[in-house]
């Protein structure tokens, strides 16, 4: 009813309006406006939602006994689970234990590469590589858990201890468990994951890992079959434990991909990362389904996997949906198919259709429902700070990153941002808020009080332009280098931007709007998301729109990107190969307090880090926050056991969050999607399932 009531006031045009500072003197941000339709989270500790033990008996859906064990094709289902499985309890399940059957129907914007996840192909984003792939740790569900005293789940890694000085971690791996095409998940695939990809710099897993993501120095070996011993430079690096979660340490079989390596084979690497395109089929999983049919521009079908290793305190094995479709499409399309009942789930992200889907979800008629969390998604505009040869720049590009480098530039631009402009024009309402950049409002290491901005002042911002040498001397409108190799030079950059989602492009096109104004010729670069990604890994840019990661939201997670505390952490500023950082000196003092809070353990200082942290951030225009505002979950409503107030995006996408593999559809709602029913994967480089 609240969210319809908040609907309702939509349609009757309730205006929303911020309260901004008019003066150009550095400010605390202004508070965000209310927004009535966020859903409640109901938090819990960590062991209200799973355990590790042995049941007395396993169940399985009726057509795999009848059709698959009764037959001969499969081990009895007791046979094909782990020692002790993972068991989530009931009492965390939001309507307890589920039913068997149906079908979720994703629709995505990407398009599949391949299976190779480990070599960095993509599977096609929206949630594919999340139903296929499970990781050491899980930090999804960390969304409801209680803050005290948190750390990642276990996962793959049942459990894990440290020795008393810190520097060793024993991971002790889940025994027994198998992969989809019912071979034994050994230590040997998480030491390939480790010595042959992670370690091996011609290879490059798809989210970046390296040795740098667990620590400098840090190394990895088996002890046994189930056994893996971590150590690391720093004593009680806990922080790792987070980025042993998706997307940096899922390993991938181990059996299928070692062969075609380099170093097992004739291959090359290229032919290594290609070896398994989109159409082979029935890829070896650890997740809860498994690729069976692939449509160029279609559809891409999940069947279940019959040796997956989680159950319910019933025992059933899960999960309890038979199927998964990922529609190739478009990224909007997803929500309209979502809001229009022939999709299932979105993750609406995209402000511009918040106030339609809105609409359409207050019908009494309509099939899905939304439910909107924190504000956790933002924008921020980043500078190529790097001035020492990241990207190999050439003149000009040298020039705009000396600018990027000085105080008044990065006043000047933040200045010239009007904020409140840029969040109404993607929506109306009260969504959006004053974003100037670092930590998220929606984090529990938020603190108003430490952020600070300058409020939009286009001549205040030309003044600044002055006093950092720059003047319009030839009369265009666009300011010009007063000294220097440009020297009478036009100021001319370049934005790059994913042209992917219509958000990014419409802020960019906001950001390029009001630079001219203020006398700056800002040129887009619009690219699609892999391209933007190589372009901004290799430094070619010299501003760039980006969406924050889950270091801004949760702080705990990918720490080290919250500054430049090595050489390749910082999104936006690198050393060239073989070179040293060229910090200011804020960015040392950033770099400093990120090191101090992944090396202590006291919960007070670390807050009080952060806050530290967001203050120098901020009044240093670190980054250019352009706006902020909530995601909502679009899921139809015959889907059971959702969280409420699960976010889009905060620890990982919500496709994990809410758990996919224990959602159900009550047997009443089920609908007739199914295009495998009653089959089972088949062999790895079958062409489809098993009837």
């Amino acid at each position: 009813m609240q969210l319809k009531r908040f609907a309702t006031a939509l349609l009757l045009g309730t205006a929303m309006t911020f309260a901004v500072a008019q003066a150009s003197e550095l400010t605390v941000v202004p508070e965000a406006p209310t927004f009535k339709g966020l859903a409640k989270i109901n938090y819990v500790n960590a062991s209200d939602i799973f355990e590790f033990k042995a049941l007395p008996a396993y169940h399985e859906p009726g057509w795999i006994t009848k059709n698959f064990v009764d037959t001969g094709k499969l081990p009895k289902v007791a046979d094909r689970l782990p020692k002790e499985p993972l068991v989530y309890k009931a009492g965390n399940m939001p309507d307890g234990i589920g039913t068997y059957g149906d079908v979720m129907r994703h629709v995505i914007g990407g398009r599949p590469e391949g299976w190779n996840y480990e070599a960095g192909q993509t599977q096609g984003w929206g949630g594919i590589d999340i139903g296929l792939y499970e990781c050491l740790t899980r930090t999804a569900p960390l969304f409801e858990v209680n803050a005290k005293g948190m750390e990642p789940l276990p996962n793959l890694a049942k459990s894990w201890e440290w020795s008393a000085d810190g520097h060793k971690l024993t991971m002790h791996l889940i025994e027994g468990a198998k992969w989809s095409d019912g071979v034994p998940f050994t230590s040997e695939d998480v030491m390939f994951y480790w010595d042959d990809n992670v370690l091996d710099p011609n290879v490059s897993p798809l989210n970046g890992a390296t040795q740098e993501t667990f620590g400098e120095g840090t190394t990895l070996k088996a002890l046994d079959d189930y056994t893996v011993e971590w150590t690391f430079k720093d004593a009680f690096p806990k922080q790792y434990l987070y980025n042993m979660a998706y997307g940096t340490f899922c390993p991938g079989p181990a059996h299928m991909l070692k062969p075609m390596h380099p170093k097992y084979s004739k291959n090359t690497y290229d032919q290594y990362k290609n070896a398994f395109p989109p159409n082979f089929m029935n890829w070896p999983v650890m997740g809860a389904w498994v690729p069976v049919e692939y449509r160029p521009d279609d559809i891409i079908v999940l069947r279940r996997n019959p040796y997956y290793w989680k159950v319910d305190e019933s025992g059933n094995q899960l999960p309890y949906l038979d199927e998964l479709h990922y529609k190739l499409s478009t990224w909007a399309d997803r929500d309209v198919q979502a809001v229009a009942g022939s999709g299932d789930f979105s993750n609406l992200e995209q402000p511009e259709n918040f106030v339609e889907s809105l609409k359409r979800s207050a019908e009494a008629s309509a099939p899905a429902r939304l439910e909107f969390g924190p504000r956790l998604i933002g924008y921020n505009l980043d500078f190529n700070l790097s001035a020492n040869g990241w990207g190999e720049p050439d003149k000009r590009a040298q020039a705009v990153r000396e600018l990027n480098r000085n105080d008044h530039f990065r006043k000047a631009v933040s200045m010239a941002t009007d904020r409140e402009k840029l969040g109404q024009s993607l929506v109306k309402g009260p969504f959006t808020a004053i974003y100037p950049g670092g930590i998220s409002s929606g984090s529990s290491f938020y603190d108003r009080n430490s952020t600070f901005y300058y409020p939009f002042d286009l001549e205040g911002a030309k003044a600044e332009l002055k006093a950092a040498g720059l003047e319009d001397t030839d009369g265009n409108g666009i300011v010009n280098y007063t000294d220097g190799p440009m020297k009478g030079s036009d100021v001319e950059i370049t934005l790059l931007v994913s042209g992917d989602y219509s958000t990014d492009k419409n802020l960019a096109e906001g950001v390029i709007g009001q630079m001219e104004k203020l006398g700056l010729r800002v040129v887009l670069n619009a690219q699609d998301g892999k391209q933007r990604d190589a372009l901004n890994y290799s430094g070619q840019f010299d501003w760039m729109i980006l969406r924050n990661g889950s270091e801004i939201a949760t702080v705990v997670q990918n720490t080290p990107q919250l500054a430049a505390v090595g050489p390749k952490t910082s999104w936006f500023h690198r050393a060239p190969e073989g070179g040293q950082m060229d910090l200011l000196p804020f960015e040392t003092e950033l770099a400093d307090l990120v090191n101090k809070f992944t090396a202590t353990q006291d919960e007070a200082a670390r807050v009080d880090l952060i806050h530290k942290y967001q203050e120098i951030y901020t009044k240093n225009v670190y980054t250019v926050g352009l706006t902020e505002y909530p995601g909502a979950l679009i899921i139809n409503k015959r889907f059971s056991n959702i969280p409420s107030g699960t976010p889009i995006l905060m620890f990982n996408w919500a496709e994990d969050s809410i758990m996919r593999e224990r959602v159900f559809v009550a047997a009443d709602k089920q609908g007739d999607f199914e295009l495998h029913k009653d089959s089972l994967p088949g062999k790895p480089g079958d062409k489809g399932p098993v009837e």
